[in-house]
């Protein structure tokens, strides 16, 4: 089954905690402590393997959850990294924060995409050793892995796209051009799923072809299947768009042109824009009177048009030739530039409970949503800075702090930020 959507969650592995631990050997008086640290919790990283060419794995498992990483043990014996999770998706899976829609990465590269970090090793007592506070009785957790709900969506990384109303010859003409083998039949919507076909120009040149299934009218508001696999469509550079020259279903090319092109319009203004060329297909069965009006109409509105049988080859190199001369001239494939997640969103979340406890004068400041924010803001620029301390001020964690008796140059431990209290 061709599948190109899903949404699923990932978790990264939560960090270890630091352990509390003293030196206890024979002959050695006041050993100090030794607790290790924790380890690294694993990350949730997306590949590429292009032996995959839907995302139907994704029907059946809707969670993935990274290894944690293990406790610091005595000694100082830090805790185990957990494993990395490898999640592989097809080439052209554009993965989406659920929630804002923002794009977090464009799978078209063969770079793997980490996803979701796995949260820090909490630290062990030794690193809270100071001249005055020699015994430190306390660790500092792990922080959590980091967790999304996102959206893959497979847009195919096509050259070109066929565009046209069923049994107008798509089909036929990909299987003639290049060696995919789609379903040929004399009936509609025989092609269900997008097929791709590679047309080799030779010396080591080439260009893919996608053949996009089940466009007709009402496609952009879901009818048949073009809702589905328009979308395919959006990374195309060129579009060819097949009509039945001799209208042999009683439907008007002309018209079923204009169709189709307001059905891209609706779906995404862009492709309406996107540069075409027009093949008449089936000239064996139209009249001279058909194809001259069908030349003249696309030749007046600026389009190149071509002729051609499929079936028997005739005028199909000329349309390729045509196609790959224009390819020339366009920018590559469309790739989608990654967006930053809207930091507002995490302070909207329904749950902004937090706890404080104190040892031996440092206040840990423990919240989740608190900590989403804290990685994505960059601490060094002077208006994230900003916000993160609006953040704590609107939270009430800064009026929490004053009830539990901070003083100023108190330490205040935020997961992996430390910094000294100033009122």
């Amino acid at each position: 089954m061709f599948v190109d959507i899903a949404k699923i969650k990932i978790k990264a592995g939560n960090g270890g905690n630091g352990c509390v631990s003293f030196r206890r050997e024979k002959y050695v008086a006041a050993g100090g402590p030794d607790g290790g640290d924790g380890g690294r919790g694993g990350s949730v990283v997306f590949k590429v393997d292009d032996n995959l060419t839907t995302l139907s794995d994704f029907r059946y498992k809707r969670k993935y959850v990274a290894p944690n990483g293990e406790d610091g043990k005595g000694g100082r014996k830090n805790g185990k990294s957990g494993e990395d999770l490898i999640i592989y998706v097809p080439r052209g899976t554009v993965i989406r924060e659920a929630e804002s829609g923002a794009v977090m990465a464009d799978m078209s590269s063969s770079e793997p995409f980490v996803a979701a970090k796995g949260g820090r090793g909490g630290w062990g007592n030794p690193h809270f050793a100071t001249p005055t506070r020699q015994v430190p009785r306390f660790a500092k957790d792990g922080t959590p892995g980091e967790e999304w709900e996102v959206s893959l969506e497979l847009k195919l990384l096509a050259d070109v796209g066929l565009l046209g109303f069923p049994n107008v010859g798509k089909s036929t003409f990909i299987s003639v051009v290049s060696e995919a083998k789609p379903i040929i039949a004399d009936y509609h919507f025989t092609t269900i799923t997008p097929v791709l076909g590679v047309i080799s120009m030779g010396e080591g040149n080439s260009f893919v072809m996608a053949d996009i299934p089940g466009l007709i009218e009402g496609a952009g508001d879901g009818v048949g299947l073009g809702h589905e696999f328009l979308r395919h469509v959006e990374r195309c550079r060129l579009l060819v768009h097949i009509v039945d020259a001799a209208g042999s279903e009683g439907r008007d090319p002309i018209s079923d042109f204009e169709i189709i092109n307001e059905e891209l319009k609706k779906f995404n203004p862009e492709l309406a824009e996107r540069p075409q060329i027009v093949a008449a297909n089936k000239i064996d069965l139209a009249t001279d009177e058909q194809l001259q009006r069908l030349r003249d109409y696309f030749e007046g509105l600026g389009y190149e048009y071509y002729e051609m049988c499929a079936p028997i080859s005739h005028g199909t190199t000329e349309l390729v030739n045509a196609v790959w001369n224009r390819l020339a001239e366009l920018p590559p494939i469309k790739q989608y530039e990654a967006e930053s997640i809207p930091l507002e969103m995490y302070e909207k979340a329904d749950n902004k409970g937090f706890t404080i406890e104190v040892e031996d004068g440092v206040y840990f400041v423990k919240a989740d949503w608190l900590l989403k924010i804290l990685q994505r803001c960059d601490l060094d620029d002077y208006e994230s800075l900003q916000y993160f301390q609006r953040v704590l001020i609107s939270s009430g964690i800064i009026d929490a702090l004053r009830e539990k008796g901070i003083n100023e140059g108190d330490t205040v431990s935020i997961y992996d930020l430390e910094f000294d209290f100033v009122n």
